[in-house]
């Protein structure tokens, strides 16, 4: 917004109300010729992978930082899966052992990090 001479404030008023509209989603002012690219663009809904409903414009901080089914690493073995499904695989994962070359003990994988400062 800009500082509008007083002399000029009706004709800008007349100028705005025939051809500035406000988007009833997020209150932009948006030219009247544009509202539709606008809505298509920004608003439209659109379904994720994970059947969740979403605006378009929302979709890919959705992907990346919600949807339960985003890519997720297993922290013990790298494997990638979907994110609902890394707890389950993390617990299994973790529990497996590795074999210690330095006491030779077998160490379940959540615990290889710490291993070393307690080791022999």
């Amino acid at each position: 917004t800009k500082d509008i001479p007083v002399a000029n404030f009706i004709m800008h008023e007349i100028h705005c109300r025939r051809n500035i509209e406000v988007c009833r989603y997020c209150s932009d002012s948006i030219p009247k010729s544009e509202m539709k690219n606008h809505m298509e663009s920004e608003h439209v809904q659109v379904t994720c992978k994970c059947r969740m409903k979403i605006e378009k414009s929302l979709l890919k901080d959705h992907e990346a930082s919600a949807c339960p089914l985003r890519p997720a690493l297993c922290q013990y073995c790298d494997i990638q899966l979907a994110f609902k499904k890394l707890q389950d695989h993390e617990i299994y994962c973790g529990a497996r052992t590795e074999r210690c070359g330095g006491c030779g003990r077998n160490i379940m994988m959540k615990d290889l990090k710490e291993h070393p400062r307690v080791c022999g």
